[in-house]
């Protein structure tokens, strides 16, 4: 897998994030995606060759270490990494369809003439566009993290496991290569994923939040403003009536 690749085409996201999204972005690059490159794929390496088992029946260490480990970490890291950066792509895509439709908009009305006064501003559809993305982001690390609960049993490497799948011809000892390392580097990711997850609703909740308030920030639209009381309820109150000129009242003329 081309992480260089991968790392270029996330940079662009960190210019439409908010500043929860970029510390989000760094601890995926720091904490995972370099971890995962530089240790994890070391530690892991040729694990079904560290699996040993007491026994030469053919195939029983093959069909106990697929027993035990369906899908490896390492595999399955790679494929959360990569699931749960694809909806940043979203806010990255739907950018580059103002851009052209703001381009498509100058070259038909003018130079002077614009459609967005800032296409990556998040307003509109861009908005929804940013939280759908975090609620997908935030849902596919609850799932890669619930997988790998169910089929590991709590993030847990034991060093010994006994198998008695055939063809084995009967309980056999298999012992997992470097348990303790792979353990602490589960326990790394699994935190890592966590802390993603805690960043994602805290920027949830700060968009939510700072949508509410911009609305009700809000000023006052030039109609509500500069709408008048109805005619009855101005001549209904007792105040205005009071401070009307009495019209009827008689008088006489002087005479000089």
């Amino acid at each position: 897998m081309d992480w260089k690749t991968f790392q270029a085409l996330l940079s662009g996201v960190n210019k439409y994030s908010t500043a929860f999204g970029r510390v989000w972005l760094s601890v995926v690059f720091v904490f995972r995606v370099m971890v995962y490159v530089v240790a994890a794929e070391r530690v892991w390496g040729d694990e079904q060759k560290d699996f040993d088992c007491n026994t030469k029946q053919p195939g029983c260490p093959n069909v106990c270490y697929d027993h035990f480990f369906p899908i490896s970490h390492i595999r399955l890291w790679a494929l959360q990494l990569i699931f749960v950066t694809c909806p940043s792509f979203m806010v990255v895509m739907h950018v580059a369809y103002r851009d052209d439709r703001e381009r498509k908009h100058r070259a038909k009305f003018g130079d002077d003439s614009k459609l967005y006064n800032n296409t990556g501003k998040k307003h509109g559809g861009l908005w929804w566009t940013y939280l759908v993305s975090l609620f997908a982001k935030t849902g596919i690390e609850i799932a890669f993290l619930y997988i790998l609960h169910h089929i590991y049993d709590s993030f847990y490497l034991p060093r010994l496991v006994k198998c008695e799948v055939i063809p084995c011809p009967n309980v056999v000892d298999c012992y997992i290569g470097h348990p303790t390392e792979k353990k602490v580097f589960t326990y790394f990711m699994v935190g890592a994923s966590a802390l993603c997850i805690v960043l994602n609703i805290c920027e949830i909740i700060y968009l939510i939040s700072k949508r509410i308030r911009d609305m009700d920030d809000k000023p006052p639209s030039f109609r509500n403003v500069c709408k008048s009381p109805h005619r009855l309820d101005v001549l209904s109150d007792p105040k205005t009536r009071a401070s009307a000129p009495n019209l009827t009242q008689s008088w006489t003329p002087i005479i000089m």
